[in-house]
């Protein structure tokens, strides 16, 4: 399922009117259905002893909310709407409905003098649920104090809350929140879903997610729109099924360079994550006075014992030319978890990004050294696939984490795009950038996961599907989050990076059972 902006949305809707013919108050009615019979299922057959306090600004989100305000009037729940906003301002849309459910007799309210609160205030007491249709898809930046107010009473009434299209007060395409938004139970959105619906902090606000095309031409729902969903539709396409003809060669040889003194954890996570993925044969190139310890941790990974250039440290060139005659025999290289940042180290891996001529997984320490200088990126012989957190990218970038997250959709596409590298940036919901400017962004994941160590996991999990699929990223992204979820089920806060590495065989699983339906 592709995901909009709200700009790509707002076109979806005037090519549907001005292309195929379809009207504004054909889409609106549309809408507004669909959010009744959100609410309806909701209450079940108990909607007719419901009331329904409905909250609609000046403009078509307003009138969406009004829609639904008149269906559910029609099963019988009982409907109260306020008004916030200028009248003015108010669409010829919005007007229309209005004018409909005044002859239907139901009660409105402008929110336009002390006594007009203190009766929203009395009504959210007793109302059953909330429509939320107060700001749209065009929002952004400052929220109107008085739409702020609404907001702010609405969250603390704790009744549910349907909000329509996106929560009020999250902006569509950054999933910013300036100063709140509403909270809701649950989204009504319409064509597709939107940016702001999974990055955080609006992400936190959306509730459960409803999608609904509204009879919008499937053609319009497609076309130049180049951010994409990572949902179970787009996972059953990329992890083909592995033959029954393989051999461990064929599925995988994968060199992990990882590990330093006080690190050995994230090494190990990596390389048997790598064969949790389903890789063949992982090796773990790593400092030679922790070998020992690695060949007593770990019982199917082979390890490689590297020269120091200090003690539990790689670097210099007898390390390097070992890990290119490692490199030869590998179908794909890792290269960074635990790793360490002394310069001799740092100098290593640059080397190495220049040299090796092969698929090449870039995670934690292995980017540290092009902080400043991600120029460097453009030397490896092949896209590098790189997997840092957002601090990790801020870093590279020499941005502020909080200024990539105000911009990360396109922050990540530019930089994917400049310097011919695969982004796949870590976050509540994980965004995998290409070079060609597609991005695919993750639903799945949970806030379990935020423990040390996942992010070698997912790091571990790309690299060990290399050699199965050219969509190693996109597949390691839908794996590592359904381990994760499937971990989330019994461990909750508990969950250790470990636990969903565990749990990727039964991700996989699923995966499969996806393919085969």
């Amino acid at each position: 399922m592709k995901i909009a902006s709200a700009k790509q949305m707002h076109d979806t809707d005037k090519s549907a009117i001005e292309t195929f013919g379809m009207t504004e108050a054909a889409l609106m009615e549309s809408a507004g259905h669909r959010v009744a019979e959100a609410v309806k299922k909701m209450f079940g057959e108990e909607i007719s002893q419901k009331s329904i306090c409905v909250l609609s600004g000046s403009g078509n989100n307003g009138g969406d909310a009004l829609v639904a305000a008149r269906y559910l009037s029609n099963v019988g729940a009982r409907v109260k709407i306020f008004l916030t906003g200028n009248k003015s301002h108010r669409t010829e849309s919005l007007e229309m409905q209005m004018k409909i459910l005044r002859s239907m007799g139901v009660e409105f309210q402008q929110l336009e003098n002390d006594r007009a609160w203190e009766r929203l205030q009395v009504t959210l007491r007793f109302t059953d649920a909330i429509i939320d249709g107060i700001l749209g898809t065009g929002f952004s930046g400052q929220i109107r104090p008085s739409a702020l107010r609404l907001i702010r009473l609405a969250n603390s009434s704790n009744k549910p809350i349907i909000s329509v299209d996106i929560p009020s007060g999250v902006e569509t395409d950054t999933g910013a929140v300036e100063e709140t938004a509403i909270k809701a139970t649950c989204t009504v959105t319409f064509g597709l879903p939107k940016i702001g619906h999974f990055i955080c902090p609006g992400a936190a606000y959306v509730g459960e997610i409803f999608v609904d095309d509204i009879g919008l031409p499937a053609k319009l729902l497609t076309d130049d729109i180049h951010q994409t969903l990572i949902d179970d539709e787009l996972a059953a396409t990329l992890l083909p099924e592995r033959e029954k003809a393989a051999y461990k060669g064929s599925c995988g040889k994968i060199l992990v360079v990882a590990g330093s003194k006080g690190m050995t954890g994230a090494a190990s996570l990596a390389a048997k994550s790598a064969l949790r993925a389903g890789a063949g044969l992982v090796t773990l190139a790593c400092p030679e006075s922790l070998n020992e310890i690695y060949e007593t941790k770990l019982t199917e990974v082979m390890t490689a014992p590297l020269p120091e250039f200090k003690s539990g440290i790689i670097g210099g060139d007898k390390a390097f030319d070992k890990i290119l005659d490692l490199a030869d025999n590998a179908d794909a290289i890792l290269i960074g978890p635990g790793l360490g940042r002394e310069k001799e180290t740092q100098e290593l891996v640059k080397k190495l990004v220049e040299t090796a001529d092969k698929p090449l997984v870039m995670d934690a320490d292995a980017l540290f050294p092009f902080n400043g200088n991600i120029d460097g990126l453009k030397l490896c012989k092949q896209i590098p696939i790189i997997t840092p957190h957002f601090g990790e990218l801020a870093a590279l970038l020499e941005i502020a984490v909080e200024d990539l997250r105000k911009g990360l959709i396109e922050i990540v596409r530019k930089t994917a795009q400049d310097y011919r590298t695969i982004i796949v940036a870590k976050a509540e919901s994980t965004v995998v950038a290409y070079p060609n400017g597609e991005i695919f962004i993750s639903p799945l994941g949970n806030s379990s996961m935020a423990t040390a160590g996942s992010g070698d996991v997912l790091a571990g999990t790309i690299a060990g599907l290399m050699k199965q699929t050219p969509f190693a990223p996109l597949a390691g992204v839908y794996l590592h989050g359904t381990a994760g979820d499937i971990a989330d089920l019994t461990k909750c806060e508990g969950l250790i990076a470990s636990d969903i590495m565990e749990n990727l065989p039964a991700a996989i699983s699923k995966l499969r059972k996806l393919r085969r339906k």
